[in-house]
């Protein structure tokens, strides 16, 4: 799309985007908003992700309005998470921002419509200071052998993180549907994802399958038990949804609760 950037994640984000309008699979929380708003875009459209508990899949929409920053999200039926090419070909906006709002965009309107729109009208970004909102990793403790880790983002991952669990606020989707996507590199030994509501072509779930290829067990919660974005909420409210066939075999089941989940993945060898 003609002087519009499209990526498949707010990551992939650099000078750029500085005063840019932006196509992102991200989804729409906190954290995928915060980092918009730190490279100095004048407009995004990210993924609504189910939406989800407490509007998780959306507040960063909304919160960039506190910026002055026009921002939408697509549904996530329409469009892949994770997947800037899929937003700009089928994405259908579900929410728009007050600043989006005023330059004419409105639910409905396809991401092609207002990515046009606000390539046209949106004003560019001012040098405002971004508030600080952090990211959140903190050890979940246990009584069994194995570490468990609460992390907002996928990113956190770290190398010492080899073999523990990871209990992450990310959604389980592939950057551009692409198996070697390297978000996660770290051979841990589970990792607890949020579906982003499953939405196109189950790519809420994409990631399960070949972390199971890697011999890692892999799990989703549903994006209306647990807020995206928040690796604690995923631990504290979420129910599992979708489970890869190396979690199968550890006798996890769905519907259980994450906690549920975790407790018995740190009891096993």
């Amino acid at each position: 799309m003609k002087d519009v950037l499209v990526v498949d994640s707010v990551t992939q984000l650099g000078p750029t985007a500085r005063n840019g309008v932006v196509v992102c699979g991200s989804h729409g929380g906190m954290y995928p908003a915060w980092v918009a708003a730190h490279a100095g875009v004048r407009a995004i459209v990210l993924n609504d992700a189910g939406i989800g508990r407490h509007r998780a899949g959306i507040a960063g929409v909304s919160w960039l309005s506190s910026l002055g920053i026009a921002a939408c999200a697509v549904d996530f039926r329409t469009a892949c998470i994770a997947d800037g090419a899929s937003m700009v070909e089928s994405g259908v906006v579900t929410t728009v921002n007050d600043v989006a709002a005023l330059h004419g965009c409105l639910p409905g309107h396809t991401c092609k419509q207002v990515a046009k729109c606000l390539r046209e009208n949106a004003a560019e970004s001012e040098d405002d200071e971004v508030p600080e909102i952090g990211e959140f990793r903190a050890r979940i403790a246990n009584s069994g052998h194995r570490e468990v880790w609460a992390v907002d983002s996928v990113a956190l991952a770290r190398p010492e993180d080899r073999r523990a669990v990871l209990v992450t606020g990310s959604h389980g989707g592939l950057l551009g549907g692409k198996a070697n996507d390297g978000i996660l590199d770290v051979d841990v030994f589970a990792a607890f994802f949020n579906d982003a509501g499953g939405g196109k072509d189950d790519a809420g779930f994409a990631r399960l399958d070949v972390l199971a290829s890697r011999g890692i067990a892999g799990a989703t919660v549903s994006c209306n038990t647990a807020r995206i974005g928040d690796g604690r909420s995923t631990y504290d409210t979420g129910v599992v949804s979708r489970l890869n066939a190396v979690s199968k075999r550890l006798d996890l089941k769905e519907g259980m609760t994450a906690r549920e989940a975790v407790a018995r993945l740190v009891g096993l060898g």
